[in-house]
């Protein structure tokens, strides 16, 4: 039996984005292993592996993800193995590199490099030159914007032989057709401590300084003395221990900014919003994004790159440069009542990034299937 190895930091990662390439492979004939540094199990696979990776470069921990990685990569001759997340791919590459002369093929989806035009120059100096040097010990490069692409081809072909681009990891559109009744909505916003006349803006994200939800706070600060009929959700796992909570507590805007922590039903929130907006510094191919369009939001998001491929300006949303730009977009589609101009054009785009094309772009990639 063929054997397959996926390999991440975290289990999140693989639940949020990957079940249904583990559904793929598996259904594919594949005996599939994960290795995270989490004990949770997940459908389609057969072996749960738990490795101490860190997120965090400078851990020995990491040291010790490189031995036990190697140990079973050599011992079970995997046929493919696919990592994520930038620490668990660089042990995963590294550990590798004995399995990949016998045959092995290793595959490594850069989900937005951390250095890039604008980065700060300690990225540049701490992650490209390890990128550099794992591109000769990768079988294949993808990329999920055009930025990286294109940053991956000009400094890493002569040492990574196959980079590809692919439009990020997919949604499941099905998720996104269905319905919700006025009282139903009224019910989930009433639940939220919302009414039904609020105008509703979402980000769903966890809570970090790269997402940066310090900028929307900021800038609910301004809209909310214009209009405070205006609230913002914030659904998501908090990993800076109540930081962002502090300073809504200091700008009252409690009443307005509302700290949703993990759910599981961003669809329907998404669903009762009226815009969908973003804040983050830095992404790779924002799925958040992807899903707003599903749901014919209009998107107002801070300029990075992986927005850059997503949103058109007047099309499909705005992309910004500050809090002024941010607070005028908001006001105008508040006023205009424009989302449904946005509505069926975002409906109509998202349709590239079905997951049912992106696995036929990976069974490629893979060499399985017809």
């Amino acid at each position: 039996m063929k054997k397959v190895l996926y390999t991440a930091t975290v289990d999140i990662h693989i639940k949020s984005f990957h079940l249904p390439y583990l559904k793929l492979l598996h259904d594919m004939g594949y005996k599939v292993y994960v290795a995270t540094n989490g004990n949770e199990e997940f459908p389609y696979c057969d072996e749960k592996i738990v490795v101490p990776f860190e997120r965090r470069p400078f851990k020995f921990n990491n040291i010790k993800a490189i031995f036990k990685l190697k140990k079973i990569i050599d011992k079970e001759n995997f046929n493919l193995i696919h990592c994520h997340t930038p620490m668990g791919s660089v042990v995963t590459r590294i550990a590798a590199r004995k399995a990949r002369k016998k045959g092995t093929k290793v595959i490594y989806t850069a989900h937005g490099f951390h250095f890039y035009k604008g980065a700060p120059l300690i990225n540049w100096l701490l992650f490209y030159p390890v990128e550099k040097w794992l591109a000769r010990y990768t079988d294949v490069l993808i990329t999920i914007n055009k930025e990286d692409f294109n940053l991956a081809r000009k400094k890493f072909r002569k040492r990574c032989k196959d980079i590809q681009y692919v439009p990020g990891i997919g949604i499941d559109l099905e998720d996104f057709k269905f319905t919700m009744t006025q009282q139903e909505k009224e019910k989930l916003k009433k639940s939220l401590g919302l009414n039904k006349n609020n105008f509703i803006l979402i980000f769903p994200a966890r809570l970090d300084k790269n997402k940066n939800q310090g900028f929307l706070i900021d800038a609910m600060k301004t809209l909310v003395n214009k209009n405070s009929n205006v609230h913002l959700l914030l659904p998501g796992n908090d990993e800076l221990n109540g930081y962002y909570q502090n300073i809504v507590n200091e700008k009252k805007l409690n009443k307005n900014i509302h700290f949703l922590g993990y759910r599981n039903d961003i669809p329907k929130l998404m669903k009762i919003s009226d815009v969908a907006v973003s804040s983050s510094l830095r992404e790779g191919l924002p799925v958040n994004i992807i899903e707003a369009f599903a749901c014919g939001l209009p998107v107002v998001a801070l300029n990075c790159r992986g927005m850059r491929d997503l949103i058109e300006n007047e099309k499909s949303g705005y992309i910004i440069n500050n809090i002024d730009e941010f607070v005028e977009k908001i006001i105008d589609i508040y006023n205009k009542c424009e989302r449904e101009k946005y509505s069926y054009y975002n409906m109509k785009i998202v349709k590239k990034y079905d997951y049912q094309k992106i696995i036929e772009i990976m069974k490629k990639i893979y060499n399985i299937g017809g």
